[in-house]
């Protein structure tokens, strides 16, 4: 089938402008996309050590919940049976109270001392992994969460869009550039070349992205409009039998055992037990089985009769109808919660190469707009390249500073000041728009070299404040575990360079007429 050049044309400037319009905003996403895949052992890597005394046996897990409840009863309402305590998850048991804003929740520790007695500490979480996840949420908008997760949304079907119609215009020569990497001194045909292949290689891959992204963006009036089409206004999720009266909760260890039997594979992480209103023990089970894709990045949850150690599991994978296992499937393919840490890889790279992908398609519209110098006579290039050429630097690089040092803080931080969560959001978005402002000062290609030189010396200070740590420097600590992140940060610094040092040849070597050469900055 001959695709006619004017429909062609249509579907470039389509492609082109929903590119450029979005571009920018994916490249944040699937940068910290990519680093959340690292979640699990960045929140070790980031959470300060606890004072508390080793955890107790999980046998006597209700001798220290009847201490817990006696000092603190407000934690009957919700509180948390630790399986396997971690450096994360210090506590045998936790349990969250309100904190001084309207939504916030402060979540505490406990042990027994070495005498005996209760103690108890306020957890200090890690706030590094949770901004990051933020940012791949929301496209890196300071705005608030239903504000931001309807321009994500937004963002996603244009997304898509801009994948399918890019498609159509690569299809009259995909047998030919296809394979085609053309490096030389033709910046715009390398950079469409390299576009080309990394919009087609990973296709399957970006369209499974948009779609699950609008599908979380939208999931609250998705599941809305299901509750009143097909449950006349309200989704049934089950009714529980009533516990025999003066009945207690089964012990922990109870617990554990008869889950194992009940979901052989399924590794438990905690029990979650709150108060219905009358009054009544209700229970969850939290924890993850590796052989199937999970609806979280690492973990399940379920309901469970504390009572009777019953578990329901139609939350879990492999128990669900139909519609729910296809409601699973779409978290586990956005998360790439399955297939073990070498799925986990891969959907690192492809992150990566997602975020090649924007930055490649801006550098490409750069170029295409590019005035061609004749003779000795100097070119001025179009304001809108400048300009573009220095937002494309600004916040491609400062989303990757500025993740950077918010998690190379998390070392330091937590000796300094209390609200983590502040101080993690203020140090990202001040490299990030110190960042910007400086591709504007630099101009693009100086700004670009200085920037990667920055992103570098940040990704730097992950691994050095783990080897401070080791040393006990300032209050900095090193948890068993967590190396993936100080090892991923360390290989990422000399790819950093290189590739500072590769647009500093450019600036010298390349087109004297390009937004890219050292007398345009």
């Amino acid at each position: 089938m001959k695709i006619g050049s004017d429909i062609i044309k249509v579907y470039k400037d389509v492609h082109i402008w929903v590119g450029i319009v979005c571009g920018l905003m994916l490249f944040i996403a699937f940068y910290a996309g990519a680093v959340t895949m690292f979640e699990k052992p960045l929140e070790r890597w980031a959470t300060p050590p606890s004072a508390l005394a080793a955890p107790p046996p999980l046998e006597d897990a209700e001798k220290l919940l009847a201490a817990v409840l006696a000092r603190h009863p407000q934690a009957a309402r919700r509180h948390s049976i630790v399986i396997d305590p971690s450096p994360e998850q210090p506590a045998r048991v936790i349990w969250a109270e309100r904190g001084k804003g309207p939504r916030e929740l402060v979540e505490y520790g406990a042990s027994f001392a070495a005498d005996g007695s209760l103690q108890t500490e306020k957890l200090r979480k890690a706030k590094a992994a949770a901004l990051v996840d933020r940012m791949h949420q929301f496209v890196g908008l300071p705005l608030p969460d239903t504000v931001a997760r309807v321009i994500m949304g937004l963002v996603a079907l244009a997304y898509a869009v801009a994948l399918l119609s890019g498609l159509i215009v690569l299809l009259p020569t995909l047998a030919k550039d296809v394979f085609a990497l053309r490096i030389g001194r033709n910046l715009k045909r390398m950079w469409l070349d390299a576009h080309n292949a990394l919009g087609i290689f990973s296709l399957p891959f970006h369209l499974v992205m948009a779609l699950t992204s609008v599908g979380f963006a939208l999931h609250t009036p998705f599941y809305a409009t299901q509750a009143k089409l097909l449950y006349g206004g309200q989704i049934d999720w089950g009714e529980h039998a009533a516990p025999p009266t003066g009945a207690a909760p089964l012990p922990a260890r109870e617990l554990l055992a008869r889950v194992q039997a009940q979901l052989p594979g399924f590794d438990v992480h905690n029990f979650t037990f709150q108060q219905n209103r009358q009054g009544q023990a209700e229970a969850s089970v939290v924890g993850l089985d590796v052989r199937r894709g999970a609806r979280g990045r690492t973990w399940m949850q379920t309901a469970l009769d504390p009572y009777t150690g019953t578990v329901d599991p139609h939350d879990l994978p492999g128990h669900m109808d139909g519609w729910g296992e296809t409601v699973n499937a779409f978290f586990a393919l956005h998360f790439g919660s399955y297939g073990g840490n070498a799925m986990r890889w891969l959907y690192v790279l492809m992150g990566l190469a997602g975020a090649a992908l924007f930055y490649t398609g801006n550098v490409l519209w750069i170029e295409s707009r590019r005035k061609k110098q004749r003779g000795a006579e100097s070119v001025a290039q179009k304001r809108s390249a400048r300009v573009l050429g220095c937002l494309t630097v600004g916040i491609a690089l400062g989303s990757v500073a500025g993740i950077s040092a918010t998690v190379a803080a998390a070392k330091w931080l937590p000796a300094l000041v209390q609200d983590l969560g502040f101080w993690h959001q203020a140090i990202y978005y001040a490299v990030f728009s110190a960042a910007v402002g400086w591709a504007f000062a630099r101009g693009t290609a100086r700004g670009a070299v200085e920037l990667l030189w920055a992103c570098a010396l940040f990704t730097l200070a992950i691994p050095l404040g783990s080897l401070a740590g080791l040393w006990g420097i300032g209050g900095s600590w090193s948890h068993p575990g967590s190396w993936p992140v100080d090892a991923t940060a360390l290989a990422a610094v000399p790819a950093m360079l290189y590739i500072a040092q590769r647009t500093r040849r450019r600036m010298r070597q390349g087109h004297a007429d390009s937004v890219w050469a050292q007398a345009a900055a």
